[in-house]
């Protein structure tokens, strides 16, 4: 059995390590269930152990997303011949992202008016504190570093990106001592991605825990007790990935969107698994360039920039969560609360970008602007980390595709590796035991 699972592709191994790991949440759901001692036990040694492991895994992932982000944007950076495509590179994605986002939060109004989620439901008390986000103004105004060992010391990924543009541009202006400087990023992106590579064999594994765990914390009670808001979330996140991406993939590039979605398993398996689009952003940029021949230039600035500011998840997520919370309240809200919930919330993708829980940072920014009570998020919170999950994939998924149109519109992007099956196809291999 354990040869069979090791011939697996990676993506085949993440998914049945995904799927080992729901079920064996439920057993010890049900294991825990038996008695307050045998909850004791699960809980001190098996979860607790689950947990470490949960840990130690997404740690080994963002311990490689600065290095990787700021080797591999300096080195396709001063292979520029033209700096000035950065400035093309970064209008169309940002309008991208933001047209995307927009559209996510137009679709998941939309349908929470129509299926109406917090009618028949009563408002439950709650202890939920809203934290304090930063003011987009103060994010646009900060957006070059004083300190750049500290950006990138705090994980700051705008920083980052800014700084090392500016570390790119002076390398390819710099001559002769450029070039040798030039060539030892070229070199040190390669051993990056050889570290991503090894972190990513042990994913299986990791992706297990997380479920596990996962599972077992949120439980099927959660989900019952918020099924319609559950349920039309998921429905507005899957319309998103299966109906706006691969439209705007034909319309912009002509590109198959099919063969985009079977070459990114991994990452989408990855960004499930972990919720976290920053984690999963090693995994993203290896396909990008390696599977879906995705410029390097394009890849290094794009999905990065995708990681930080995109978030058409969670956007369809407070859009389902203004109108519940809305009809909890018995508020009918006005068309201008409509539209200054869609402005919000397309603002504050980048207004909190690399904000811990980002999500329901920004959804309070929204509710307050509609004066809808945010301590009602507090209802959401037991089934969140699981919304979590999907709209984290729905995320990297539009990273993905955004930069394979850009890359595209920019004649960086190889049709030939897009279109071969085969193309780059050791990257998923794992490897073979005897």
């Amino acid at each position: 059995m354990f040869k069979a699972f090791h011939r697996l592709s990676l993506s085949g191994q993440i998914f049945v390590g995904l799927i080992a790991g729901f079920l064996f949440g439920f057993a010890l759901v049900a294991v825990a269930g038996i008695s307050a001692e045998m909850n004791a036990f699960v809980t001190n040694y098996f979860i607790a152990s689950f947990i470490v492991a949960k840990k130690l895994f997404i740690s080994a992932l963002k311990m490689v997303v600065v290095p990787l982000v700021l080797v591999s944007l300096i080195s396709g950076t001063c292979s520029l011949s033209d700096p000035k495509k950065l400035g093309a590179l970064a209008g169309k994605g940002i309008s991208l992202y933001l047209i995307t986002t927009a559209i996510a939060i137009t679709l998941s109004l939309t349908l929470a008016n129509l299926f109406e989620p917090g009618v028949g439901i009563e408002m439950q008390k709650t202890a939920f504190v809203a934290t304090q986000a930063p003011s987009i103004a103060s994010v646009f105004g900060n957006l070059i570093p004083d300190n750049p060992i500290k950006a990138m010391a705090d994980g700051n990924m705008l920083q980052v990106i800014i700084f090392a543009i500016l570390f790119g541009i002076a390398i390819s202006r710099a001559g002769e001592q450029g070039k040798r400087i030039a060539g030892f990023f070229t070199d040190f992106n390669e051993v990056i991605l050889k570290l991503v590579t090894i972190i990513m064999h042990i994913a299986p594994y990791g992706v297990f825990a997380i479920m596990s765990v996962v599972i077992f914390e949120t439980g099927l009670d959660a989900i019952a007790n918020l099924a319609v808001y559950f349920v039309l979330v998921a429905a507005a996140l899957i319309i998103h990935l299966s109906v706006t991406y691969p439209v705007l993939l034909i319309l912009f590039s002509g590109l198959n969107p099919i063969t985009l979605f079977k070459k990114l398993r991994p990452a989408m398996l990855f960004a499930f698994s972990t919720a976290s689009s920053a984690a999963t952003l090693p995994v993203t940029m290896e396909i990008a360039t390696k599977r879906l021949g995705i410029g390097r230039t394009t890849a290094s600035f794009t999905l990065p920039l995708g990681a930080t500011i995109n978030m058409d998840g969670t956007a369809i997520m407070q859009g389902v969560a203004t109108v519940f919370i809305a009809q909890l309240s018995g508020v009918d809200l006005s068309m201008s609360q409509y539209l200054t919930v869609i402005l919000m919330a397309t603002l504050a993708s980048v207004g909190t970008a690399g904000v811990p829980s980002v999500g329901l940072i920004t959804l309070t920014m929204v509710l307050t602007q509609v004066n809808l009570p945010s301590e009602a998020i507090g209802m959401l919170l037991g089934i969140d980390r699981i919304l979590d999950m999907m709209r984290t994939a729905v995320n990297v998924t539009g990273d993905a595709t955004v930069a394979a149109i850009v890359s595209k519109s920019e004649n960086d992007l190889s049709t030939e590796m897009f279109n071969d099956p085969e193309a780059g196809l050791e990257f998923e291999e794992a490897p073979q035991t005897s």
